[in-house]
Order: structure tokens, then C-alpha cells, then sequence
């Protein structure tokens, strides 16, 4: 399951690069401005903290703007740079695949706020192949609209 996650981890930054910040800081959908490349890269890295710092560990959201009370926080990136972005979520992915490496996957989530404490890490991981891969696609998208670079990776 790691090794699938870890794919569509990958496709991430290869569907960034060669883009430069103006490009991913870019809004192409007139609906939903804050779905730029480098706001997807954002969502990414606090969904990754989510799941397996918050829900899987029960560590703090004190963190983590998706539990604030700005909606999207997340996808609010104005000014700061693409490489760091995926410099961040690179290094939350290694802080989740720790996280994965010292648990069962029949391990549950700790945090009964929400619920998780019903889900398995398995569970979990497949949720998260499917949260990234599901943004993959909206990057395949966004990347073909910014400068009709298309293709699988």
C-alpha cells in the first residue's frame, strides 16, 4: 500500500516541475481560485498531518490550518515558493511513512474526536492513495491549463 501512495506522492512533484512560482501560484478555475499547483502541494502536505500526526497519533492540531476557522487555509499560499512547498511535503511524507513503519497496519487511530479510532492504518493508507491520487488529477489538469504539459509522470 505504501508503495502505491508513494507513486502518486511522486507524480506530485513531477507534475510540478519545471513550473515556476508565478505558474503555480497561478488560479485557473474561475470557481475555485485557491486550486493552484502550489495550493494543491499545501492541501497535500496538511493532509498527510492529518491523518497521521492528528487522527493516527492523536498528536495537536494547534498546527495544522485545516483545523482552524479559515476555511481552506490549507490552499493559502500567496508568496511562498513552489520548492519550498514541496520541500515541506517531502519531508511530512517521510515524517508519515515513519509513522507507518513503526505501527501494524491493523493498528487503530487514536483520536476519538473523530472518529478515528475505529479506522486501521490500513484503512487509512488507502483513503491516502486515494486523496492523492484524486489531487494528481486535478494537477494533471491544472499543469495542461498553465502550459499544456500533459502525460502520466
Amino acid at each position: 500500500m505504501l508503495g502505491w501512495l508513494n507513486l502518486q506522492r511522486s507524480v506530485v512533484h513531477q507534475k510540478c516541475e519545471g513550473l515556476d512560482d508565478a505558474a503555480a501560484h497561478r488560479p485557473l478555475v474561475p470557481t475555485s481560485p485557491l486550486m493552484t499547483v502550489a495550493g494543491l502541494v499545501s492541501h497535500l502536505r496538511w493532509v498527510e498531518h492529518c491523518w497521521f500526526q492528528v487522527l493516527f497519533l492523536d498528536r495537536g492540531t494547534e498546527d495544522n490550518p485545516q483545523f482552524g476557522g479559515v476555511p481552506d487555509a490549507d490552499f493559502q499560499v500567496d508568496g511562498i515558493p513552489l520548492a519550498q512547498l514541496l520541500e515541506e511535503y517531502a519531508r511530512q511524507c517521510a515524517d508519515s511513512d515513519a509513522v507507518v513503519a513503526a505501527a501494524s497496519l491493523d493498528d487503530r487511530g487514536r483520536n476519538r474526536e473523530h472518529g478515528t479510532d475505529q479506522l486501521s492504518l490500513r484503512w487509512i493508507l488507502g483513503h491516502m492513495v486515494e486523496e492523492v491520487a484524486r489531487h494528481v488529477g486535478h494537477l494533471d489538469l491544472l499543469r495542461e491549463m498553465t502550459d499544456g504539459e500533459r502525460g502520466y509522470y
